[in-house]
């Protein structure tokens, strides 16, 4: 606690505050940080080191990539998947034709086994659909069950993993499935989502006493393919808080494709990513952006970027979705085990992100003064993460006893 003190404003003047931060800084990330603390209430700067200089954002990419969901879908926006037939209904039951799996690039689609034991129960029911199909009155299948994921290409992974499957992001997919696990035991990735997908709502189908024939196989839905069932994803703010609270990488390059998809002209990570940065030039900032998670070190911005956005995001209407859905430090997600017996305990709301090298730490105070500070802390030449976590703690305790 005497370090702390040693921070505050009332017992150093304002020009020693800021050394103490830009030294923490420092002590904690290395020469290679950069760091802008502004009073969001007046646009004033309190403390800066080096912020115009573009550092790797790590995780902080996500707050990019978050907020631009956010604004462009809207914070109710819900994503559908769809089953489709391409025949007609008899009556007896049996649908003359096809079933297609029609994804939409849902994060969540699953099945309650793996979305209540990782997803904390956000999630996507797929079976929800064979009991929607037997309403409405279909009891067999004389043709196939397709799956389609054509909303996206085929790329599974991103830049980082030379756009192949990554160890920390499962494959992408425009029909996804239990985060492109293979079970619902999260053991290992699935070589084809799409068909995990189709082949789970194909065993529920037929335990429901569907009958269906053949296996399943990818196909695009015809035009003139008749909705019979849909299933819609949790809300785009809580799709949101969940990538950005827990950090989750999956969820964030899913969402840069579906950007792409619907307003980037094609359902490819680069297609998003064109879109971000445009969305950020939009609100004064700027960023460098390759993928949607931050795991590729190009990514980059700078601390005055970040912060930019910060304060513009702030007075988005989208605003107070985007700020109740970053961690909580002390309480959730990333932060929960932070800060504790630090002013900045329970009063700041951040985004952590962190690379071999890289620690960062960007978000919002809120004082009991009643100011609301942003603030931006990207330490690029870290050699103790340990360290880095302490030196961050104690400058977002600073920021919020300013």
């Amino acid at each position: 606690m005497l370090l702390l003190l040693a921070l505050l404003p009332g017992t150093a003047s304002a020009g020693k505050f800021c050394d103490q931060m830009r030294q923490r800084l420092v002590a904690g990330g290395g020469g290679a940080s950069g760091l802008l603390v502004v009073d969001a209430e007046t646009g004033r700067t309190v403390c800066a080191r080096a912020p115009g200089t573009p550092r790797p954002l790590a995780s902080n990419m996500k707050l990019f990539t978050t907020s631009t969901a956010l604004s462009r879908f809207g914070p109710e926006y819900r994503i559908a998947t769809k089953l489709l037939g391409d025949g007609s209904i008899d009556i007896k039951g049996e649908l003359h034709g096809s079933l297609y799996l029609q994804g939409a690039g849902d994060p969540a689609l699953g099945v309650p086994a793996f979305y209540n034991r990782f997803l904390g129960g956000l999630g996507t029911n797929v079976y929800e659909l064979g009991d929607q199909l037997r309403e409405a009155g279909v009891r067999s299948v004389s043709g196939r069950l397709y799956a389609d994921d054509t909303v996206f290409d085929r790329l599974r992974g991103v830049a980082d993993s030379g756009y192949a499957t990554s160890p920390y992001i499962g494959p992408l997919s425009g029909l996804s499935f239990d985060s492109g696990y293979s079970d619902a035991g999260a053991d290992s990735f699935a070589a084809d989502p799409a068909r995990a997908a189709a082949t789970a709502l194909a065993r529920s189908l037929r335990t429901s006493g569907v009958a269906l024939r053949g296996q399943v196989a990818r196909a695009r839905t015809p035009a003139d393919a008749t909705t019979l069932a849909r299933v819609d994803s949790p809300t785009m703010s809580q799709l949101v808080r969940i990538t950005d609270v827990y950090s989750n990488n999956f969820f964030a390059e899913m969402l840069m494709k579906l950007i792409g998809s619907r307003f980037g002209g094609a359902g490819s990570t680069r297609a998003g990513a064109g879109v971000v940065e445009r969305f950020a030039r939009s609100l004064g900032s700027g960023v460098h952006a390759v993928d949607g998670s931050g795991l590729t070190r190009s990514n980059r911005a700078s601390p005055r970027q970040v912060v930019r956005l910060l304060l513009s995001m702030r007075a988005d209407p989208v605003g107070d979705e985007f700020i109740q859905g970053l961690a909580l430090t002390g309480q959730t997600g990333t932060v929960a085990s932070r800060t504790e017996g630090t002013a900045a305990y329970g009063r700041c709301r951040t985004k952590t992100g962190t690379l071999t090298g890289v620690s960062n730490l960007s978000g919002y105070c809120f004082n009991r003064s009643g100011r609301v500070m942003a603030f931006s802390v990207l330490m690029g030449s870290v050699a103790n993460l340990t360290l880095a976590h302490y030196e961050q703690d104690l400058i977002a305790a600073a920021v919020a006893s300013y």
